[in-house]
């Protein structure tokens, strides 16, 4: 293994250890009740006032799951260490490893305004970092050979997903809080949508620079 191969590897690896902890620690933030009954509609109570933790839980587990998802096809593109690459990505992996406070906020206070403001501009602050890292990272000579070029191009675009649902989320949070969070839930299709826009003008230019 080469020396930037190597160094590649250890940036991957280390950040798959950030986003393992992160997501690990959304759950500790659930706290299990402790009863002093037997009664069943006693701890079905306790369930449901829960309930927003572990919609919170889920919401946060699946959003980290996305970026580590997106991070890991990411780094599986690269052909070689980049060390500008260092500081963007650590960035991202400070607002990863902070979402668990995030989460259990706007988890503890539903429906409060502030806690959820709170909660969509980490997302967005995760978004755009992760948006940065691959318009950094993507660049011609930083790819490996054999990945075609509208799959590059639906990578940059597919980096859109995160900061678009999380603006969205941002700006209905003062008017409508904990309902805002369901924008989030636009997410899956937003990604499709930005692979179909990117593949589609990759091949665009690639047959416009066939024709000339």
């Amino acid at each position: 293994m080469s020396h930037g191969a190597q160094q590649l590897e250890r940036l991957k690896t280390f950040s798959d250890g950030v986003f393992a902890i992160a997501i690990t620690l959304l759950v500790i933030e659930v706290h299990v009740p402790r009863l002093d009954t037997l009664d069943d509609a006693a701890y079905l109570a306790a369930l449901m006032h829960l309930l927003p933790s572990f919609m919170g839980f889920v919401l946060s587990f699946l959003t980290i799951g996305a970026l580590w998802i997106a991070h890991h096809r990411l780094f599986g593109v690269l052909d070689s260490y980049e060390p500008r690459l260092m500081w963007p990505n650590m960035l991202l992996l400070m607002v990863i490893a902070f979402m668990p406070f995030a989460t259990a906020l706007m988890s503890s206070n539903p429906l409060a305004r502030v806690p959820e403001v709170f909660y969509s501009a980490t997302l967005l602050a995760a978004g755009l970092l992760q948006w940065l890292l691959f318009q950094l990272a993507l660049r011609p000579g930083r790819i490996r050979p054999g990945v075609p070029p509208e799959e590059v191009s639906a990578m940059r675009w597919r980096a859109l997903t995160l900061p678009t649902a999380a603006t969205a989320a941002l700006l209905a949070a003062p008017h409508m809080p904990g309902n805002n969070n369901f924008l989030l839930l636009t997410i899956p299709v937003l990604a499709r949508v930005y692979v179909a826009i990117g593949r589609r003008l990759a091949l665009r230019r690639m047959n416009a620079a066939m024709a000339d």
